[in-house]
């Protein structure tokens, strides 16, 4: 049987190093618009039901001019399930509720109504299975075609680097995810959604972990290039009423249903860096 700690302590490193190299670029871009604003940190630490050490993560977040509320965090926490969640997991159960998860979760939510919005995550969890997941999508309040086609071209390029049906399967499945039923909307204009990359033993962790570090890259290197392209843009009252009320829809699609709130939830994780997804300012109309 594989053990599974140092691979877990493998993927924690690249996440926060991930980490550290995209807030320096958020940062950098901050610079260039004539802003000083900073990444804020937040270390968290979880404790489990019988009191033991679960692990705990770092919150960082910026409120700048470019990016009006952007929040990357990363933990790594361990514990068990309770009994009645545990049978909703992949590889756990009610005799075995124990898991370890790792990962780097990301929402900007930018001032310019221009400007796209994005998410990413990746992550690796262990329970009696072991596997990556993750993903990166756009989420634009005013829609270009050809921002979409960029964004999705790059990360046609990560997927067809390791597998060619990788690109196709999974930006389908972001697309049936990230959609909003009792609106009968999708959340943005798609990217790619991954979940259940088994690894079996080490030579399956290198391939998916592989892949996952390459959708990392893609990510930190198209977006800072999309919010330099329409940062300077001007835009009227009407765009930015217009970025509000789909901000709305953004934060009702994250509560209702987005499986990464509700993990965190259910695995007592720290509120504040679950809900830092939610939009800084939102309107219902």
């Amino acid at each position: 049987m594989t053990e599974w700690n140092k691979h877990t302590a493998e993927a924690r490193e690249w996440f926060e190093s991930l980490r550290d190299r995209i807030c320096a670029e958020f940062e950098a871009i901050e610079r260039e618009a004539g802003s000083d604003a900073s990444f804020e940190y937040k270390q968290w630490d979880r404790e489990t039901e019988d009191g033991t050490d679960g692990g705990g993560g770092t919150q960082g977040l910026m409120k700048g001019k470019v990016f009006e509320k952007v929040g990357v965090n990363v933990s790594t926490v361990s514990g068990a399930f309770s009994e009645k969640f545990a049978d909703q997991v992949n590889g756990a159960s009610a005799e075995h509720p124990e898991f370890t998860a790792t990962g780097i979760s990301l929402v900007a939510h930018m001032r310019n109504p221009h400007v796209p919005n994005v998410h990413m995550n990746t992550r690796f969890l262990t329970t009696q299975a072991a596997w990556f997941g993750g993903g990166a999508d756009l989420n634009p309040a005013l829609p270009y075609e050809e921002d979409t086609e960029r964004f999705h071209a790059r990360l046609r390029a990560a997927c067809s680097a390791h597998n060619p049906t990788y690109y196709d399967r999974f930006r389908k499945w972001a697309d049936d995810y990230f959609y909003i039923p009792h609106r009968g909307v999708h959340r943005g204009v798609g990217g790619i959604f991954y979940d259940h990359l088994e690894c079996d033993d080490d030579p399956s962790f290198d391939r998916n972990f592989a892949f996952t570090k390459d959708v990392g890259e893609a990510f930190l290197d198209i977006y800072p290039k999309l919010v330099r392209g329409r940062m300077e843009q001007e835009w009227t009252d009407a765009e930015k009423l217009q970025q509000l009320e789909w901000r709305g829809r953004y934060a009702e699609f994250n509560l209702v249903y987005d499986r990464g709130t509700l993990f965190g939830l259910k695995t007592g994780g720290n509120i504040d860096a679950i809900l830092m997804s939610l939009p800084p300012e939102a309107v219902w109309s």
